[in-house]
């Protein structure tokens, strides 16, 4: 992978092209190649990797994202730092099925790069949520669930974040191993 500079070059120098092309008279080149710089500016904020990534995320294929992510292989010098904490988020998305140590490595990477969209931030926050609960540290799964209910503005995660509070009261509620009966003993000596 290339440095993310090199994308900046490129656009330049297709910039100084269009301007010449606007000079010798060419109007519609350099409108042309105006456009065609817009490109890799774009592709300079938005990576077309991780693109291709959140693509096959959609479609569930996990290998395809893992193949499109690692074809980044020095994320600080090819990724702006938004791009960087996607990077981090997809990885935590990936990891999560398997290894939830890693996991969480990469979504408080993610959260400390910063997402650009906020149910991605809330979505964070709600897997991180979730493997603070599993570890039985309650206090902070309970402030990460919600400050990801904050975030989650238009109600995507309304669903998930129902689940995992469900989850959680029904974890700080006691055991009952008898009902409300007692045991069967006891049962035994009232019928008589």
């Amino acid at each position: 992978m290339y440095n993310k500079i090199i994308k900046l070059i490129i656009a330049a120098g297709i910039i100084a092209f269009a301007v010449y092309q606007f000079s010798e008279g060419y109007i519609g080149n350099g409108i042309m190649l105006i456009f065609l710089s817009l490109i890799f500016v774009f592709l300079y904020f938005k990576n077309e990797f991780i693109l291709l990534a959140f693509l096959r995320l959609r479609k569930q294929d996990f290998d395809g994202a893992k193949k499109w992510l690692n074809k980044i292989k020095n994320p600080e010098a090819a990724l702006v730092r938004k791009q960087q904490g996607y990077y981090n988020y997809l990885h935590g998305i990936m990891v999560s099925q398997s290894n939830m140590n890693d996991a969480e490595k990469y979504f408080k990477k993610a959260i400390s790069l910063g997402l650009s969209m906020d149910h991605d931030l809330a979505m964070a926050k709600l897997n991180l949520s979730g493997i603070a609960f599993s570890k039985r540290r309650k206090q902070e799964a309970q402030k990460l669930l919600s400050e990801a209910q904050k975030l989650d503005k238009q109600g995507m995660l309304a669903d998930q974040i129902k689940m995992m509070k469900d989850n959680m009261k029904r974890a700080q509620m006691p055991n009952q191993h008898y009902g409300a009966g007692g045991s069967l003993r006891q049962q035994k000596r009232r019928s008589k």
